[in-house]
């Protein structure tokens, strides 16, 4: 079977020219930036129809990855027969970033299950190597090697050569093949993921106890809290847990899903925030509610999004507890569980 690598350098040869350092370095680019932009909408991204995003994730990660490689197979002999090692040492963190994040992301698909190194789950350590690869990319391309994003000026029947289109689209089948690899061995292990990759835990139960960067749980005296409501809205008010409970509690089914990589159907007591809401009024200016943590952590949405969230004061048929958010959490259907604000205090209505 022929590596990458091997690939693409034969296919290159039979059209009498191997695939020039520039495209390859364009293709890069571009792969990089489309990882990290479909990476980050998918933070947030938790609708079915969002599903193709993470297809798209996945087989931009596959073609990411065979590009990495011939990079630094054409590159890293030449950088250091030239002694260049600033720019060695630059490249190398670059691609060593690049190759830990997809492979975080490659193995946790592969592995059929939930993995783990100490606190942190494979997709946790594979989200924070591809954020970490941002400033390394802008020292990379600045300043002359924005040249790369723009080939040199040539007629127009030329701007697309026969090579670019043939290292594009080899990258293509790369990427689906690595893509379709890892979900086949994922399958076989009996691995069963939701459309954002996040894998199920038992229904019904308790959510583990997880932050986004991993900070502490404040403290927070329940008796003396409030949550404040206020903005565009014709009666501001201070609510306590009783003010909540006589608003009308309820219970709603819903599933969080993680960006650390579990996914978790089940059921939270609270109240709608569309009873806060109505009892609040909105003005006929308001549009937007944003929901703030007492971290300052917070998560914004249109109004009539709004009236379909939750305000949870317990879960599983139990109080909430405080590492999941007590007193009071948001619950956002079709959001990741990033927004699921955590130690609500305050409601504003812009």
């Amino acid at each position: 079977m022929l590596s990458a690598c091997q690939a693409v350098a034969r296919l290159s040869q039979a059209y009498h020219e191997p695939m020039s350092t520039a495209t390859l370095d364009r293709l890069l680019a571009a792969l990089i930036a489309a990882q990290l932009v479909t990476g980050l909408l998918s933070l947030r991204a938790g609708s079915p129809p969002t599903a193709p995003l993470f297809v798209a994730h996945g087989l931009f990660g596959g073609a990411l990855l065979a590009a990495v490689a011939i990079k630094l197979k054409r590159s890293v002999p030449g950088a250091v027969a030239a002694r260049r090692w600033g720019r060695l040492a630059l490249g190398s963190l670059l691609a060593a970033l690049t190759v830990a994040a997809l492979a975080g992301g490659f193995f946790w698909v592969a592995s059929g299950r939930i993995t783990s190194i100490g606190p942190w789950t494979i997709l946790t350590l594979h989200v924070w190597a591809a954020l970490a690869l941002v400033p390394i990319v802008a020292a990379h391309l600045v300043p002359r090697r924005w040249r790369l994003l723009r080939p040199r000026h040539r007629p127009a029947a030329a701007a697309i050569s026969r090579r670019t289109l043939l290292a594009t689209g080899l990258l293509g089948v790369l990427g689906v093949a690595a893509w379709s690899v890892s979900n086949l061995l994922d399958a076989a292990q009996g691995g069963v993921r939701r459309f954002t990759g996040s894998r199920w835990l038992p229904a019904g139960g308790v959510p583990p106890v997880t932050t986004f960067f991993g900070e502490g749980t404040p403290q927070i005296d329940q008796k003396a809290w409030r949550v404040r409501v206020h903005g565009r809205v014709a009666a501001p008010s201070l609510l306590s847990l009783a003010d909540l409970e006589r608003v009308g509690p309820q219970d709603t089914r819903a599933i969080l899903d993680c960006t650390s990589g579990w996914a978790l159907d089940t059921t939270w007591h609270g109240v709608p925030l569309a009873a806060v809401l109505e009892s609040a009024q909105p003005t006929s200016q308001a549009t937007g509610v944003t929901i703030r943590s007492v971290t300052g952590w917070y998560a914004s949405m249109p109004l009539e999004e709004a009236r379909r969230a939750f305000l949870a004061t317990g879960v599983a048929g139990g109080p909430l507890m405080a590492g999941n958010g007590a007193p009071l959490r948001l619950v956002a259907p079709d959001r990741r569980g990033l927004e699921w604000v955590k130690w609500v205090d305050e409601i504003e209505v812009g």
